[in-house]
């Protein structure tokens, strides 16, 4: 497996990516995402801000994410362990479904440490729904903590 910098040729494979892993999520009683987010305007948009990366096997991708210091107004409401504002932020995170358990989120999540050592920052910023309990876990068996509740869906 491979984790590069995507390119805007790659949209319509990530966009095959994401459709399997809302499959996934709606199969499992997850209704995190749907079939209008992540869209392809969002990810034509990391594509073009060259923030997105794909892992990648056999020229298939089987997973994305993206990486920037980009963070949602609300996160100004969490109390930061680190306040120095030297931090990535992590969006997006997805698998095939295929490829859940294989240890893919986990080397994604790997690769974005080792850029944030990489960019000389200091820590990692993320936000995942609460209603999806296996990304929770997810997190929390890769040491990540929960700071705080924030809300990202208009009610």
């Amino acid at each position: 497996m491979i984790i590069r910098k995507s390119q805007i040729s790659d949209l319509e494979n990530i966009m095959k990516m994401y459709t399997s892993c809302v499959k996934g999520m709606i199969k499992n009683g997850i209704d995190q995402w749907d079939d209008t987010y992540p869209n392809t305007e969002v990810i034509t948009q990391d594509l073009e801000k060259q923030s997105y990366y794909v892992a990648e096997i056999e020229g298939e991708i089987i997973g994305g994410i993206n990486i920037d210091q980009n963070q949602d107004p609300t996160y100004l409401d969490i109390n930061w362990q680190d306040t120095s504002n030297q931090f990535l932020v992590v969006h997006r995170l997805g698998l095939k479904e295929k490829n859940w358990g294989d240890g893919i989120g986990k080397d994604l999540m790997i690769f974005t440490e080792e850029l944030v050592i990489k960019k000389n920052l200091k820590s990692i910023r993320l936000d995942t729904y609460s209603g999806n309990p296996k990304a929770m876990e997810f997190y929390r068996r890769l040491g990540y903590r929960e700071l705080g509740a924030i809300n990202l869906k208009p009610n």
